[in-house]
C-alpha cells in the first residue's frame, strides 16, 4: 500500500441546517447496542484528616452514586439524544448490575436484553473524590472491579438470540467493546452474517479495532491513542502518521468512514478515495472532564448516519456533541435538545 499523502484539506464547511435536520430526525430511529457495560461508581468524602497510620487522607463520606459507564454509557447517551435503544448485553447479579437496569428502566429503555448473570461481576470502576464544602471533589483514588471469568456459553446464545431479534427492528446498530468479553468480533461476525438487514454498524472498541475485520462493520470511532496502539505507532504532530494509519484501518477495515477524535486537537475524518477532512475541536480546547466522551461521540455518529446524514455531517454533529460532553464533570451525555440549540446558535451566529 502506497503510503498517503499527509492532511492538507482544512475542515470542510456543512450546512447547519441540514445538521439540525438531522438532530430533530433522532426520536425516529430505533439503535441496537449491542456494549460492555459498566458501572462508574463516585464516592465523594469530605476532608477529615491526614491519617496516623500512612501519610494519606481520612475521607468523611458524603454520598455514593452510580452512573452508567462504558456501553452503558453510551446506550445512556443514545437514549438522551431521543433514539430508541435496545441494549444488548449481561451484567452481574450484584448491586452495580441492579444500579444499571433501575437506570435504564427510569429512562423507559427496554431492559430485556440486560441479562443478569449470577455469579458473575459487573465491570464496576469506583472512584474515591476529595473535597471540603462547597468545593470540587478531585479523585484521588480509583478501584475496579471485574469478572474473573467469562460469561457462561449460555448466556452468548441468548445474547446472539436477542441481536439477531432486535436487528430486525433497527435502523442502526453500534457497538461498544470496553474489552470484558460481552462484545465481540465474534459474536458481531456471528449475527452479522446472518442478518438480512443493510444497516450502519458503528464500532467502539477499545483494546481490538481490526480484530473486527470482516465483521460487517461499516464505520469506527477510535480515538488517537486506540489508533496508535493498533498501528504500534505515535503520531502526536505528525500529520503524514495519522494519515497513514488512518488509511490503513480504512481498508483494512474497509470501512465506509473512520472518525478518529484527536481531544484538543478536534477529529479527523477518513473516507475511501484518500479523502481526510480535519475538523477542529468545538468550543473550548480546555476540557472539564473527558471521562466518557467517545461514548457521546458513538452515540451521536451512529444516529446522524442512522437519520441519512453524509459520513462528513455525521462527524461535525459528532464533534459537537463531544465539545458539549467533555466541559461536564464525571460520566456524562448530552441532550437532543442541548445539541440541537447549540447548532441553532450556530447557524444564527453564522448568518449575522
Amino acid at each position: 500500500m502506497k503510503r498517503p499523502r499527509a492532511l492538507s484539506a482544512p475542515s470542510a464547511s456543512v450546512d447547519l441546517l441540514k445538521l439540525q435536520e438531522c438532530v430533530e430526525q433522532f426520536s425516529a430511529k430505533t439503535i441496537v447496542l449491542l456494549g460492555d457495560f459498566v458501572a462508574d461508581e463516585f464516592q465523594y468524602g469530605e476532608i477529615s484528616r491526614v491519617s496516623r497510620e500512612a501519610p494519606v487522607l481520612i475521607l468523611k463520606h458524603r454520598e455514593t452514586r452510580i452512573v452508567p459507564g462504558g456501553g452503558a454509557n453510551a446506550a445512556n447517551n443514545l437514549a438522551s439524544l431521543g433514539a430508541r435503544v435496545l441494549p444488548v448485553t449481561a451484567v452481574g447479579d450484584d448491586a452495580a448490575g441492579d444500579a444499571l437496569i433501575s437506570h435504564f428502566r427510569r429512562l423507559r429503555v427496554n431492559v430485556s436484553g440486560i441479562l443478569r448473570v449470577r455469579g458473575w461481576t459487573t465491570p464496576t470502576k469506583s472512584r474515591f473524590l476529595a473535597g471540603w464544602a462547597h468545593t470540587v471533589g478531585q479523585q484521588v483514588l480509583r478501584v475496579d472491579y471485574e469478572p474473573k471469568s467469562p460469561v457462561p456459553g449460555a448466556i452468548r446464545k441468548k445474547l446472539r438470540h436477542w441481536l439477531s431479534m432486535y436487528l430486525s427492528y433497527a435502523n442502526a446498530f453500534a457497538v461498544s467493546d470496553y474489552g470484558f468479553g460481552i462484545a465481540t468480533p465474534e459474536l458481531v461476525r456471528q449475527v452479522w452474517s446472518k442478518s438480512k438487514t443493510p444497516l450502519h454498524v458503528t464500532l467502539d472498541s477499545r483494546y481490538r479495532l481490526h480484530r473486527y475485520a470482516k465483521a460487517g462493520i461499516t464505520a469506527a470511532t477510535p480515538n488517537e491513542a486506540e489508533l496508535e496502539a493498533e498501528h504500534h505507532t505515535a503520531i502526536g504532530q505528525d500529520a503524514s502518521e495519522l494519515a497513514r494509519a488512518g488509511c490503513a484501518t480504512l481498508s483494512e477495515m474497509k470501512l465506509q468512514s473512520l472518525l478518529v477524535t484527536r481531544g484538543r486537537h478536534g477529529a479527523t475524518l477518513f473516507e475511501p478515495g484518500d479523502r481526510l477532512t480535519q475538523i477542529p475541536v468545538h468550543g473550548s480546547d480546555q476540557a472539564v472532564d473527558v471521562t466518557g466522551a467517545g461514548d457521546t461521540v458513538l452515540a451521536a455518529y451512529t444516529l446522524s448516519l442512522a437519520c441519512g446524514a453524509s459520513p462528513l455531517e455525521a462527524a461535525h454533529i459528532a464533534n459537537i456533541a463531544g465539545g458539549l460532553v467533555v466541559m461536564k464533570r464525571g460520566t456524562a451525555t448530552v441532550s437532543r435538545q442541548e445539541l440541537l440549540d447549540t447548532i441553532r446558535g450556530e447557524a444564527s451566529g453564522a448568518a449575522s
